[in-house]
């Protein structure tokens, strides 16, 4: 059976969907530019694991995450900083502070390797709870897919006022100039993977399936044709959502 075969979900499933997640899952298993294939799909393996660790759940009730102590579960072949790294961005991330970023980059994670790790996270998230949302069972991680990573570092990237150097959309040229629409103002959860462009690309993928192409993100009125809802009924969901995730974005 193919990957995300939804012909038997309770709830008709659209098509574009399901290949948004097949092409992300086959993009999971190959080399990034900073993490290898084996990587990413261990770093998949501990954003499932983080909902079960019984560390992640004590530190989410304690006044502060720092005042628990101990290992997450199971620790996995990566780095124990990356483990964290992962596990707290996975269950905790409306307490990620600057302060513990800095933290993260003197345990020897560097600037892109980690916004490649962000990228990873977030849409295997979103994948999942979409699954959860539907009772479907969780797909099956891919087989990673053997090779190095690029090590592609895009030379328009500065520092500005996110934690990461990123691309600003007047910057984005040359192999990046594919990163936002030229007409729309360029969103900030966006810019803020671009020191890793195919994170960019990854998320805009799986955003125009899941909720609007980044074109429309900044036009409220605006919505993909064949959606069950209009744009007004999606921004109070996600608002709502939001709120009780406590985005901070």
């Amino acid at each position: 059976m193919p990957a995300f075969a939804y012909a038997d979900a309770a709830t008709p499933i659209r098509d574009d969907l399901a290949a948004a997640h097949r092409a992300y899952w086959d993009e999971l298993a190959r080399p990034g530019a900073w993490w290898s294939g084996v990587a990413r799909v261990a770093i998949a393996q501990q954003v499932r694991a983080a909902w079960s660790c019984s560390l992640c759940a004590a530190r989410k009730q304690a006044l502060s995450p720092a005042m628990v102590e101990g290992e997450h579960e199971p620790a996995g072949a990566l780095a124990a900083p990356v483990v964290d790294a992962i596990h707290r961005i996975t269950t905790d991330a409306s307490r990620l502070s600057k302060g513990w970023f800095d933290g993260v980059l003197a345990a020897g994670l560097d600037d892109a390797s980690y916004v490649e790790m962000v990228g990873v996270v977030t849409s295997v998230v979103s994948i999942d709870a979409f699954h959860d949302a539907l009772a479907l069972p969780r797909e099956p991680l891919p087989e990673p897919v053997p090779g190095a990573p690029s090590r592609l570092r895009p030379s328009t990237a500065v520092q500005g006022p996110a934690w990461v150097p990123w691309i600003p959309g007047d910057r984005a040229a040359g192999a990046e100039a594919d990163l936002y629409p030229a007409a729309s103002r360029t969103a900030h959860v966006y810019m803020a993977l671009s020191l890793v462009p195919d994170a960019v690309r990854a998320m805009g993928r799986l955003s125009q399936a899941h909720y609007v192409g980044l074109a429309l993100v900044a036009s409220p009125g605006a919505c993909e044709p064949g959606r069950a809802l209009d744009r007004t009924q999606m921004e109070l969901i996600a608002g709502r959502v939001s709120a009780r995730n406590e985005c901070f974005y």
